[in-house]
């Protein structure tokens, strides 16, 4: 039987660890923290395996070498092309993945960084395919472009888009909130949006996640997502007009999203 849990670290990451309860590998996704992971390991009776890494962010490796230091023929698994140099396995967009059972399609998906990816699996976990995409794509929001543009950012996307409405979405952080604060504020009129945070707020009031999301619930909800939608690209135009900013093609449109949330400050 295999398992997804989040593994919580730092403030507000999520270190996704896959488990095959049967065999008792694991393979963990973006450990950042290696205490954490350690634990978990410990108290499931689980041996790791593999290291799937998204990107170069520290708050995404910084774990690696002390986990690998516990199982030296760990695989680590993670962008060729990366600032990140303790990789294993490099990996290109379009290559694939197997772990277990499990064949993980890579993506590249530039913007957050350049050397992004995002791993993408059709075998089911729970009932759904299973997408970590690190920083790319957030329940309502998306990565900050540290590194890319907003063109990148929207190609990166628009390649996650055009996955299973089913797939869950397994981001690295707890961003929901704060993210909805932004998306209720752009499209103010938007019922869907107004139940949805509603349900994360009990979520979190509970103590629990609001990850992982399903991707079909992104398309419909999350303003980066929806750069061709009437009532996003409205906000859009609008805001561009009062900024200065052009707001002609999808690219613009998307890039008007991501300043807006960049320069919002929810009172």
């Amino acid at each position: 039987m295999l398992t997804i849990t989040a593994i919580p670290a730092f403030n507000d990451n999520y270190i996704w660890c896959l488990a095959d309860t049967a065999s008792g590998k694991a393979l963990v996704v973006d450990p950042g923290q290696a205490a954490p992971v350690r634990e978990h390991l410990r108290q499931h009776n689980l041996t790791l395996d593999t290291i799937l890494v998204t990107h170069h962010h520290p708050d995404h490796v910084g774990g690696v070498n002390a986990l690998v230091s516990d199982v030296p023929d760990c695989r680590i698994t993670g962008p060729a092309d990366s600032p990140f140099r303790e990789v294993t396995e490099p990996v290109h967009p379009g290559d694939e993945v197997v772990w277990n059972s499990i064949t993980f399609q890579v993506f590249g998906v530039p913007g957050h960084t350049l050397d992004h990816i995002a791993y993408f699996s059709e075998s089911k976990v729970d009932g759904h395919p299973v997408l970590f995409c690190g920083d790319t794509l957030f329940v309502c929001g998306c990565g900050r472009l540290f590194e890319g543009t907003p063109a990148q950012m929207r190609q990166s996307l628009n390649t996650l888009r055009n996955l299973p409405d089913d797939a869950r979405v397994y981001c690295a952080h707890e961003y929901t909130l704060a993210n909805l604060k932004f998306a209720r504020h752009w499209l103010p009129d938007d019922d869907n949006l107004r139940q949805f945070e509603e349900k994360c707020q009990s979520l979190r009031d509970e103590g629990r996640a609001t990850v992982p999301s399903l991707l079909g619930d992104e398309k419909r909800l999350n303003p980066f997502l929806r750069w061709d939608d009437a009532a996003v690209v409205a906000a859009a135009r609008s805001y561009c007009a009062a900024k200065g900013l052009p707001a002609g093609d999808q690219d613009e449109i998307f890039a008007a999203v991501r300043h807006g949330k960049d320069n919002f400050r929810a009172s």
